[in-house]
């Protein structure tokens, strides 16, 4: 892993609809672009500077930003009055190009990781052009099929954690983030207040795989508990506003566009299978297995690998 450095240049890009989007930028101000594309949805991806570690800061120029609702963005999800109708994954796309040409990129890397997965393939796919290379962790494409797994199929691994977070939640039939995301519009702010915390609790419990693993301390926080739970059961509710299978079909014509998709044979949260079926359907695209690795987990020297390798391809 390289120096974490500092930032060298950031900003709020207004992106219309009331929304201001944060961006900062490091590494060489003469290097290849990178945009980092954070998970979630709602993570962020400025509190954390283990994102600049993944580029050798002598060949890369790095931009980071926080989609809209999280991070410093503004305004913030955790705020209960935040419209979330202007907050899609065509929002995203759009901030997405507005600022590439704010900061004057022809094209870029795309880097990022989980729900960075979706929103990175999905601009992938609608700007090609834009693109210079695809390197991604912890695939997920928000599919119905994958949503309806993380968020009840998972549970005959985790049965104890998944009875209390379908319980807290009336026991419904049917999606749980839909279900999830009824209890964070409930006029009860004390309502609003567990269903984020119980959220967060099922999220932490999934993704903690190896025995002694700490939790992440990152729900403790009040107002990202929030954001999280609002942004994910957003759009989980709405599979990220993408028909069933859209990125896979869409990745077939991504063959000038190298990828190389970084996955834990053990990640439990987002199963192999999807990160498998993408390199089948992506000519460009290599699979890179680590077998002892969760999600997120155990991967940074596979991912830094591959930032390596591009470093100076044209």
């Amino acid at each position: 892993m390289y120096p974490t450095g500092e930032p060298y240049d950031t900003g709020m890009l207004d992106v219309g609809d009331g929304n201001r989007v944060y961006w900062e930028v490091s590494g060489n101000p003469q290097g290849k672009p990178a945009l980092i594309v954070h998970g979630g949805p709602g993570s962020g991806a400025s509190s954390s500077p283990r994102w600049r570690t993944y580029f050798d800061p002598e060949a890369y120029r790095v931009v980071l930003f926080d989609q809209r609702g999280c991070g410093r963005s503004t305004p913030s999800a955790a705020r209960w009055d935040t419209d979330l109708s202007v907050n899609t994954t065509h929002h995203l796309l759009a901030d997405m190009e507005l600022l590439r040409r704010h900061l004057g990129i022809e094209r870029w890397q795309l880097f990022g990781g989980s729900w960075g997965t979706t929103l990175g393939l999905a601009y992938a796919v609608r700007h090609p052009d834009r693109v210079s290379e695809v390197v991604m962790s912890g695939i997920g494409t928000t599919t119905p099929g994958e949503v309806q797994w993380i968020t009840r199929d998972v549970g005959r691994i985790f049965p104890e954690a998944w009875d209390r977070f379908h319980a807290a939640a009336g026991r419904p039939e049917g999606n749980m983030a839909e279900a999830y995301a009824r209890l964070l519009e409930h006029p009860d702010a004390a309502v609003r207040e567990q269903a984020a915390a119980d959220w967060c609790d099922w999220e932490d419990s999934h993704v903690r795989l190896r025995p002694g693993q700490p939790r992440d301390t990152r729900y403790d926080d009040r107002d990202f508990r929030v954001t999280f739970a609002r942004l994910v059961t957003h759009y989980w509710r709405h599979h990220a506003w993408l028909e069933d299978g859209e990125l896979l079909r869409g990745v077939e014509g991504l063959g000038r566009v190298p990828g190389v998709l970084v996955h834990g044979r053990l990640d439990v949260s987002s199963p192999l299978e999807t990160a498998w079926r993408l390199s089948r359907a992506w000519p460009g695209c290599e699979l890179v297995v680590v077998d002892d690795a969760g999600h997120g987990l155990g991967l940074g020297a596979a991912l830094v690998a591959a930032t390596d390798a591009f470093a100076h391809r044209t």
